[in-house]
């Protein structure tokens, strides 16, 4: 109970082992905005020790995780995802990881149509220790245990776009 009222105010970074991570991702997406992020993590991502990035055990598929959180994401009306993953995914062997390009074809399928940015994974974890400082991040641990699939989703404005910001940062400017 103290775990899940510290994480619920914002003050806990260890992780939580809440039986229910749907109802905390039902929770979060409605305070959360553009900035905020939300992770999709194999098992052997690392509890973070910054105080604004919560992370939570599901206890599930990544997969199945993931399909949840973007359909979450999905029916929100406020936010919608920026899609990162790590670089090294795809130069990571089968021989090295057995199921890693079964994993790459679901991956691949599940985000179909989303702009995916890759980018080294330490560039990625810089980003959320970043991000952190300011903003909330949501780590959901998946049963994962392949390496190199955690997916990352930076949260955008889904009402506002960059071309709708750049003309009024134009008109403010006075052009």
């Amino acid at each position: 109970m103290v775990t899940a009222l510290a994480s619920l105010a914002g003050c806990s970074s260890a992780p939580s082992t809440e039986a229910n991570w749907q109802q905390t991702l039902r929770e979060r997406i409605p305070l959360y905005g553009h900035r905020n992020w939300i992770v999709i993590a194999d098992s052997a991502y690392p509890a973070q020790s910054r105080g604004g990035i919560e992370t939570i055990i599901s206890n599930a598929g990544q997969l199945e995780v993931l399909q949840e959180v973007l359909a979450t994401l999905g029916s929100s009306r406020h936010v919608k995802p920026i899609v990162y993953v790590d670089q090294e995914l795809n130069s990571v062997p089968e021989k090295d990881a057995a199921g890693i390009s079964a994993y790459r074809q679901q991956l691949g399928t599940m985000l179909k149509g989303q702009t995916l940015t890759p980018l080294p994974h330490e560039q990625i974890i810089s980003k959320l220790d970043q991000a952190g400082q300011t903003f909330r991040v949501l780590i959901i641990k998946s049963n994962m245990t392949i390496p190199y699939t955690s997916v990352f989703l930076q949260l955008d404005c889904a009402y506002w776009g960059g071309d709708a910001e750049r003309k009024l940062r134009q008109i403010m400017a006075g052009n």
